[in-house]
């Protein structure tokens, strides 16, 4: 079995989170971990699709919102072309099965996800849910990571690849 796990990051964080998903899942089947603006819209030989991005205004990404989180931001910007709306708009339509995930402040907890946004957008276009929107934390806009998400998401990865094989 083979997951491809696609993901939208501005600071590193969602890529940290991407990346220990994907070594959870790598326990029980073959994982491709990439960057959004790296990913093609063919899902052919995918049996599980995870995405996640950054939760921004409440939702996933657009151009605006990456463009003020680049302009008050100090760190470089992972993903530079696009982001996880653009990318699902694009991809060809199928019933693979899929999971969503998105980074968000710790505190104070805002409503709205990227991941639940997402998980629409991709039922929109055919995919199948496998399992519920996930959210990941981060301290502040840029991070750090709140302690103990990454390894969280590894486990959560796992239980991925358990429940898909």
């Amino acid at each position: 079995m083979r997951a491809l796990v696609v993901y939208e990051s501005m600071f590193g964080n969602t890529q940290k989170i991407a990346e220990a998903i994907a070594d959870g899942l790598a326990a029980n089947m073959t994982v491709d971990v990439v960057e959004v603006g790296s990913a093609g819209t063919s899902l052919d030989g995918v049996d599980l699709l995870v995405v996640g991005g950054p939760t921004h205004a409440f939702s996933m990404s657009r151009e605006s919102t990456r463009k003020s989180a680049t302009e008050h931001g100090s760190g470089t910007v992972v993903s530079k072309a696009g982001g996880i709306r653009e990318w699902i708009a694009d991809l060809h339509a199928g019933s693979t099965p899929f999971a969503t995930f998105d980074t968000k402040a710790d505190k104070p907890h805002l409503p709205g996800s990227a991941a639940h946004a997402a998980r629409r957008h991709l039922r929109h276009r055919g995919l199948r849910p496998f399992a519920a929107a996930t959210s990941f934390y981060v301290t502040d806009m840029e991070g750090p990571l709140a302690d103990g998400e990454e390894e969280r998401a590894r486990r959560w990865g796992e239980q991925l690849g358990l429940a898909a094989t």
